[in-house]
Order: C-alpha cells, then sequence, then structure tokens
C-alpha cells in the first residue's frame, strides 16, 4: 500500500478540504477526493489515514484515504474503488467476469468516458464504477448528494447496451458495516429511478463489499441489492 500516515479528523471544508491533527499534533490540510457528502462518515475525533502525496508541487502533501467509524476502516477516496474494480476483474475474482482477453480503464464512448472496458472473445463489456460509503442502518446506499454526472453515465450505459455491448455498474461498498445495497430514493429520485430502469433493460448490478484496511484489501461478498 502506499506511503499512510494515521491522524484524528476535526473538519472537511469547501467540499474537497480536511483538517486533520497528525499523531505528533501537528494539523494539515488534506485533499478529499470525494464529491459527495460523506452523509455517515463525518466523524469529528476520529482515526483516519491520510497518504502523501506524490507530487510535491501539489498544495496539499496528503490525500484522506480512510476513515474509523465503529471500529471498523471506511473508504473514502474514490479513486481507490476503480482501482479495486480494475484489480478485482485482472486477478479474476469475479466469475461473471472470468476469462477476459482484453482490459482497459477509462475508455471513451460517445459522450461519456467509462472506468473499464473488457473483453470475452466476442463480448464486449463497458463498466462504470461507483464508491459507496454511505450508511444507512444495514443498508448501504447510493448516490449520498444528487449527482447529474452519475444518471449521465446510466443514460450511457443504456445507449451502449443498445449498441449490443454488455454493461455493467459496480457499486464499490468501501465499508462492512452494511448487509444489503440499495439507491438513495430519497436524496436523488431521478438517479435512483435510472437505475431501476437500468436494471430491467440489462444494465448488471454488481454491489461488491470490499473490507479495507490500512495494510490493504479484500472483497467480502457481492451484496443483495433492493431496488
Amino acid at each position: 500500500m502506499c506511503d499512510f500516515v494515521k491522524g484524528k479528523f476535526l473538519r472537511r471544508y469547501k467540499r474537497f478540504l480536511v483538517d486533520v491533527e497528525l499523531e505528533d499534533g501537528q494539523i494539515v490540510v488534506a485533499h478529499c477526493t470525494n464529491t459527495g457528502s460523506l452523509k455517515s462518515c463525518i466523524v469529528p475525533g476520529a482515526e483516519v489515514i491520510l497518504s502523501r502525496a506524490g507530487n510535491p508541487q501539489r498544495k496539499t502533501r496528503f490525500t484522506w484515504e480512510m476513515i474509523k467509524i465503529n471500529g471498523a476502516w471506511v473508504g473514502i477516496n474514490t479513486n481507490t474503488a476503480n482501482v479495486i474494480a480494475y484489480e478485482l476483474l485482472r486477478n479474476g475474482q469475479l466469475k461473471e467476469f472470468s476469462d477476459l482477453t482484453l482490459l482497459k480503464r477509462e475508455v471513451k464512448f460517445d459522450q461519456s468516458r467509462f472506468d473499464i472496458y473488457a473483453e470475452r472473445g466476442e463480448e464486449k463489456i463497458f463498466i462504470e464504477v461507483k464508491n459507496v460509503t454511505y450508511r444507512d442502518g444495514d443498508y448501504a446506499r447510493f448516490p449520498d448528494a444528487p449527482t447529474t454526472r452519475g444518471q449521465k453515465h446510466i443514460q450511457q450505459l443504456l445507449k451502449a447496451r443498445s449498441q449490443g455491448y454488455r454493461v455493467a455498474l459496480f457499486f464499490i461498498v468501501q465499508r462492512t458495516d452494511v448487509k444489503v445495497f440499495a439507491p438513495a430514493w430519497d436524496i436523488d429520485p431521478v438517479y435512483s429511478r435510472l437505475l431501476s430502469q437500468a436494471a430491467k433493460s440489462g444494465v448488471e448490478i454488481y454491489p461488491l463489499q470490499i473490507r479495507i484496511t490500512p495494510s490493504g484489501y479484500d472483497l467480502v461478498r457481492v451484496m443483495e441489492f433492493e431496488l
């Protein structure tokens, strides 16, 4: 894993910034890659993990990676979700996508760029990846804020599906204190309706529960979902 440092969460502000108190008492500003509300993940005083920025010219020296809630880590970094999805496919850990003959990241289609493109023989596959952090009781829900970008992605997946591609949505649930995945109807009813329609139209839905820690991650299971 990366060069991580531990600290204590103080506050999030301007959406992309968080203040963290390091173990030596120093207070630093870290970058937050997650553009959502992080509902259920903002816990002042909670232990957090930061990674050091590889670019010395970057204004923020750290990136917020994880926060510990109720004794377990929750993955905050949305970029990590994409890496996890790609590695699960590359390592053949999802039987529904076994024996891939081609695997690429960030491939353009029409007006969008999907996170993953794959092939299995003659089968051509587009996969969009979403990071899920919002906990509502036993449910992992997405999104945690209205997302017009997410709505567009579903519409583009449906277009790809109509052109003969196999298409899928991977919801990378980076927390283990939830049992079932479901859309957040109260937060973004448009996205939730589109997701339900997409599933009925052949878009494959895979909520993948991940146990993440500073030393690595593992796939817990493909979660049940309710649309």
